[in-house]
């Protein structure tokens, strides 16, 4: 268990630290920096607003400040290395691990990660410019090149004094790999195994030869898919020649799930994922205000919709009262099955051989479902009219809104199931768009059906 300041939480230290910084108390400040790790300082720094935040990053140790940056998300991180020069960079850079540097560079302008580039040594630059030639969101950008190759002909002895003569291995290190004069990937040895063998066993009686391999170009979801699939600590990352690149580690993985997480929940709502907390109001508010416009047509819409039917609405003035219902019950049975295929989708448990089966098995589903609660909701609506004596035909008034339920029920689900598996063919991302689209269509659906029964009945 790791011991922080004593027994005190993460929320104590903050408290302690704003304190401190609010009576301009620097020392204590910095010893109590001091004693937390970079992960913990990052969370306090993305956890406070801008003016302590900036004072905390002062007096940060130098050596320190990478660590640091590796763990930011990339609003803050960005905001910080923006106020940082290029040596200043190159030294931070330096000392990170190949993907953890790349992450850095890749938030810089070209011009900028250029600069600090050349302030590198040839090794580094070149490792990084390697790493940098890869997609982002791919396995080869999320995979690191510092790994440990052995040849297979050799003794476990030979290998256990080369192991320490390096004097230390890459973090998260479980196996060894095995590679020809041409770097392609053998096979793989674990690393139990070269610590609990005889010296004398030869690498080709305990290797694996049939180890996972990521290729180079897959998707970085995928591979995330494949490391909680197999629970993988590391997984090799190969070209189409079978050469190995580097290898992908479980802690890189682990920041994959997370933001994946992060896109799922907060694209719904319009919000990026890597959006600053305490991030300035105007920027803040500009990203929001798009999404507010977007949203702010799909409601003019339904309200067009509602306008088209206004001489029925003043005839039967019920239907006021009854107008949220439809469209909401249609927008959560739609939002549920939306969710349930944007889920499945991410874990590729969705294609070609099963969409059919998804499709008529969320219909029946809606269907049982809108018959129940158009029933339920057809009661309701007969009892009260009756209860209020209302000068209108009471079995019409059950008929209408039991039936536009059913209908927006069933309409709801089948969009959402529908919807994601469209906007995919489209390179547009569900998560994204999908909620906009199906409230309106619920919406709109909700109140036509509603209106129009209405007005088939009551006209």
């Amino acid at each position: 268990m790791v011991d922080i300041q004593g027994q005190r939480n993460r929320q104590e230290q903050l408290q302690l630290l704003n304190k401190a910084l609010e009576d301009g108390q620097l020392v204590p400040v910095q010893n109590l920096l001091t004693e937390l790790k970079s992960a913990d300082i990052a969370h306090l720094l993305e956890s406070t607003p801008p003016r302590i935040r900036e004072a905390i990053w002062n007096i940060i140790d130098k050596e320190r400040e990478g660590d640091v940056l590796q763990h930011l998300n990339d609003e803050v991180r960005q905001y910080f290395i923006e106020q940082m020069q290029p040596q200043e960079l190159a030294d931070v850079v330096s000392e990170l691990d190949t993907d953890d540097a790349v992450d850095i560079l890749e938030d810089l302008s070209e011009n900028i990660s250029n600069q600090v580039l050349r302030r590198l040594d040839q090794q580094n630059r070149a490792q990084i410019e390697q790493a940098l030639s890869y997609p982002e969101e791919t396995a080869g950008g999320l995979m690191n090149i510092d790994t440990i190759l052995i040849r297979p002909r050799v003794s476990v002895e030979v290998v256990l004094r080369y192991l320490r003569i390096r004097g230390n291995l890459p973090a998260n290190t479980d196996q060894l790999y095995v590679v020809d004069s041409n770097d392609i990937l053998i096979g793989s040895v674990a690393l139990s195994a070269i610590l609990t063998c005889d010296p004398e066993t030869q690498i080709t009686q305990i290797i694996n030869d049939d180890p996972f391999t990521i290729p180079v170009e897959m998707d970085e979801v995928e591979v995330s898919q494949i490391f909680e699939r197999y629970d993988l600590i590391t997984a090799p990352v190969v070209d189409k020649a079978g050469k190995l690149l580097g290898r992908i580690t479980i802690d890189d993985v682990v920041d994959v799930i997370i933001e994946e997480a992060d896109h799922s929940l907060l694209s719904m709502a319009g919000l990026d994922e890597e959006a600053d907390t305490f991030g300035p109001v105007v920027a803040t508010a500009k990203r929001r205000a798009i999404w507010l416009g977007i949203n702010l047509i799909t409601v003019i819409l339904a309200a067009l919709v509602i306008g088209l039917f206004e001489n029925t609405i003043a005839k039967v003035t019920l239907l006021a009262v009854l107008l949220p219902i439809v469209p909401s019950m249609g927008g959560i049975a739609g939002t549920q099955t939306l969710t349930l295929v944007i889920r499945g989708m991410s874990l590729g448990h969705i294609s070609d051989g099963n969409k059919a089966y998804l499709m008529k098995k969320e219909l029946a589903v809606s269907i049982i479902n809108g018959v129940l609660w158009a029933l339920v909701i057809a009661s309701l609506v007969y009892a009260f009219a009756a209860f209020k004596q209302a000068d209108i035909n009471h079995l019409h008034l059950a008929i209408t809104i039991g039936g536009a339920m059913l209908f927006n029920l069933v309409t709801g689900v089948f969009v959402g199931a529908t919807l994601p598996l469209i906007m995919k063919k489209m390179n547009i991302d569900p998560a994204i768009a999908g909620g906009v689209v199906l409230t309106t269509v619920t919406d709109v659906a909700g109140f036509f059906a509603l209106l129009g029964l209405a007005t088939f009945f009551f006209a």
